[in-house]
């Protein structure tokens, strides 16, 4: 046990933390580590200390094992020592690192593992990646983290969609007076006769609202096509998600397809993304010409019609061709949005210079979140 804090052996708990920051090497200058710390600073170095350019840039020198040689700690202990150690958003910040930065496939084809780890989206993403390699037992595992999550996001994200879709708010007055329906700017214009210059108030005599009308619905068809290469494996979770809550919206007909080298339509599956995910298959190649040639045999209505092309942009088929396809798109009056994210954080990497040819096509270019996404359907379909 360490000692209690205030005793003179007890270790300063700021040079501990400059300890575990700066690694053994500052150990002479800020002294040992105490019982606890010692225990977070060995669960980083079994992570950490893998790192190839560690001693090369000389940051967390480290006298124990990391990932060259056999390691006495499994990906079991380990997990449990930092849920024991950390807060959640450290816990989850490593666990990513583990799977996305140092490859630590245990974490998600492990059954002792599955068994333990806390399901997240970043733990999905890996399941996602890793699951060509999972036997049987380890699939049914990997699907509790899948249905876990999902039904996290459907929770959170399906309240949202729907909001935008309560209807879009049209010229004509109401009578209902609603607090969402407000007509802020008729309201001023109406009681201007009632302002007091010297209060600087403006007294409202009458409220007036909008109405809501649906009448466009009928006419929206959204054709969400995905890019599953591996990067985009958050995106590709998210459009699964996103067609579930969009799906059976009164008159707006969604469908979802994935593509790499290949096209595949996955509209019949839409109503179970945890099955559509556990059959989709990152990696591959990628034709985003095909999928969009694709997506415009979809099409009912040019001028009724969203394709949502979700991708990095690095095409590996004919760049020529697809952005020809996006300018017939954009000319016959289809919108087309090229997303280079769809997820939460929207914070992207992608070919920014076919982007930019496909914003010149008349593509809507940039990254959205979902509920951003059922936003800019919804304002569409209003018009």
């Amino acid at each position: 046990m360490s000692p209690p804090a205030g005793t003179p052996d007890a270790p300063d708990a700021g040079l501990e933390r400059w300890r575990l920051i700066l690694g053994e090497a500052a150990e002479s200058a800020t002294g040992p580590l105490g019982e606890a710390a010692g225990a977070r600073d060995a669960a980083l170095d079994w992570l950490y200390g893998r790192d190839p350019d560690l001693r090369r840039r000389g940051v967390r020198p480290s006298g124990r094992t990391g990932g060259t040689g056999p390691s006495q700690v499994t990906a079991v202990d380990w997990l449990d020592d930092i849920h024991r150690l950390f807060p959640k958003e450290t816990v989850e910040r490593l666990e990513r690192d583990a799977v996305e930065r140092y490859g630590i496939q245990e974490i998600v084809t492990d059954p002792a593992v599955l068994e333990r780890i806390e399901p997240s989206a970043v733990l999905l993403r890996a399941v996602l990646r890793t699951k060509h390699l999972m036997n049987p037992q380890v699939l049914a595992l990997a699907r509790r983290i899948v249905a876990s999550v999902v039904e996290q996001l459907l929770a959170r994200l399906r309240p949202e969609i729907r909001r935008a879709f309560h209807g879009t708010r049209s010229r004509r007055p109401s009578r209902v007076p609603l607090a969402r329906d407000f007509d802020f700017r008729r309201t001023v214009r109406a009681n201007l006769a009632h302002y007091r210059p010297d209060e600087r108030r403006l007294l409202i005599e009458r409220a007036h609202f909008r109405s809501r009308t649906q009448r466009h619905l009928t006419r929206w068809q959204l054709i969400l096509l995905v890019d599953q290469s591996g990067s985009m494996a958050g995106s590709v979770i998210h459009s699964a998600v996103t067609a579930a809550c969009l799906w059976g919206l009164p008159g707006l007909r969604t469908h979802l397809v994935a593509f790499d080298s290949d096209v595949v339509d996955l509209t019949s599956e839409v109503t179970d993304p945890v099955e559509l995910l556990m059959g989709v298959q990152l990696g591959g190649g990628t034709d985003i010409a095909r999928a969009v040639a694709y997506g415009a045999s979809l099409i009912e209505n040019p001028r009724r019609t969203i394709i949502a092309l979700v991708t990095d942009f690095y095409e590996g088929g004919d760049p020529y061709r697809l952005e020809r396809s996006v300018r017939a798109l954009t000319g016959q009056g289809v919108t087309v949005l090229g997303l280079a994210a769809l997820d939460e954080d929207a914070d992207p990497d992608y070919d920014r210079e076919l982007a930019g040819r496909l914003a010149q096509a008349g593509a809507h270019v940039g990254a959205m979140t979902p509920a951003r996404l059922a936003e800019f359907v919804a304002e569409k379909l209003g018009r």
